[in-house]
């Protein structure tokens, strides 16, 4: 039997200059993001397309979940397998594609974690990990495109 998990946000647009959308440059793409008992984001759009380069925006925080995601899973799968880490980064990349008509999608990411483990004798499992958490990814289970990973496994 499955379970299901459900999810709230609440994003309010936070950018009328006093005309509202009277027309595109009359109104800024500012934003906040909230979640029940979290702080509060202010997001954007992406410079590209008149938004506040200092603000997180959608594409980020798509990257990022996709990125959080695989490093969530991969810690687990990590302790089950005795694997200690110590430290993790990663340092994700993605390309999304403009089409004619203004639309787009994520076309490529990839995820270049950097993990510290403390023995040489768990890399090359601590490297086979990265692949099952991709598999189990919920983020990366959602997408219509595959998420590569390119991993660095260092020893403290």
């Amino acid at each position: 039997m499955s379970k299901e998990h459900h999810y709230k946000t609440t994003i309010q647009w936070t950018g009328n200059k006093g005309t509202g959308t009277s027309g595109y440059r009359d109104y800024e793409r500012s934003h906040t993001i909230a979640v029940d008992h979290k702080p509060v984001m202010e997001g954007s759009s992406d410079p590209a397309f008149r938004g506040d380069k200092t603000k997180h925006n959608p594409e980020d925080l798509f990257l990022s979940s996709l990125s959080s995601c695989h490093m969530l899973w991969y810690l687990h799968f990590c302790s089950e397998a005795g694997i200690i880490v110590v430290d993790y980064q990663d340092t994700a990349t993605g390309i999304m594609t403009e089409t004619p008509n203004g639309s787009g999608h994520f076309t490529q990411v990839i995820l270049h974690p950097t993990v510290t483990v403390t023995d040489e004798s768990m890399v090359v499992k601590a490297r086979e990990l990265h692949h099952k958490a991709n598999q189990f990814c919920f983020i990366a289970n959602s997408v219509n495109f595959p998420v590569q990973h390119i991993p660095t496994v260092l020893v403290k």
